[in-house]
């Protein structure tokens, strides 16, 4: 998924408080995706109820420049630090396909596990090229632009998993392009969560009855809303110890 260029506009920024408000008053978890976002919005955002916020990095800090202009990487950690300070969930994770190397896909990976709190929320998502974007009509000036296959994914969800234990590694977009055999491969390498519904921002998503079928022949039951991740049976026991970077020591790209 992307975001928008810049933070919303004072008036649009108002109705998506209100809308925050009505969705949080359902019993429902609410995640936005806004762009870039101010300590202020952050804390309006949080006093409204909402759970998680949306902000990815999408690729190492050494590819980002030749795929995004419009704002730095160290833009998005600032959103990123905005959000964690306000006392909000971080959904934050990146794309493959963008003609990136084995290394930047690493190198997101190792942004993300060496932030002062690990992200609650990873979405590792396959490029969808889109026609009127640059990717998707220049696929090939970056490479093996959206050239991502089912074990690429499922080798990122695993690394995700193991660096981050306690995140909820979401399989994002892109998963049209996968079988059930091949998501279950990526179930199995360590996501436990989809975006459920038959559109993201830009791009098709599965329809939901197809998502509950998949569900019910894979055996997978949804969590409740505000219920976090359990805890694995390697943490219960001991044989893994998850530390924290403390605030003094943050780490930037």
């Amino acid at each position: 998924p992307s975001s928008l260029h810049a933070a919303p506009k004072k008036n649009a920024f108002n109705h998506i408080l209100e809308m925050v408000r009505g969705v949080n008053g359902m019993g429902l978890e609410v995640c936005c995706t806004l762009g870039m976002l101010n300590a202020e919005q952050a804390k309006q955002l949080k006093e409204a109820g909402l759970t998680a916020y949306n902000h990815n990095l999408d690729t190492s800090p050494e590819h980002y420049p030749k795929v995004i202009t419009t704002r730095s990487y160290e833009d998005r950690l600032q959103t990123i630090a905005n959000v964690r300070d306000a006392g909000i969930s971080v959904c934050c994770g990146g794309i493959l396909g963008l003609g990136e190397k084995e290394t930047d896909r690493v190198g997101l990976l190792h942004v993300l596990a060496t932030l002062p709190d690990h992200p609650e929320s990873v979405p590792i998502n396959a490029l969808v090229a889109v026609e009127g974007t640059p990717l998707g009509d220049n696929p090939n000036e970056e490479g093996d632009i959206g050239n991502v296959s089912a074990f690429d994914m499922a080798r990122m969800i695993a690394t995700a998993r193991i660096v981050m234990p306690r995140t909820m590694v979401r399989l994002s977009a892109g998963r049209l392009s996968f079988s059930d055999a091949e998501q279950y491969m990526m179930f199995s390498a360590g996501a436990n969560s989809i975006f459920n519904g038959d559109k993201l921002l830009t791009t098709d998503n599965p329809e939901f009855d197809e998502d509950t079928r998949l569900f019910e022949k894979l055996g997978f039951v949804g969590k409740p809303a505000h219920a976090g991740p359990m805890v694995a049976p390697a943490e219960t026991l001991g044989e893994v110890v998850i530390t924290k970077v403390s605030r003094s020591e943050k780490q930037y790209a």
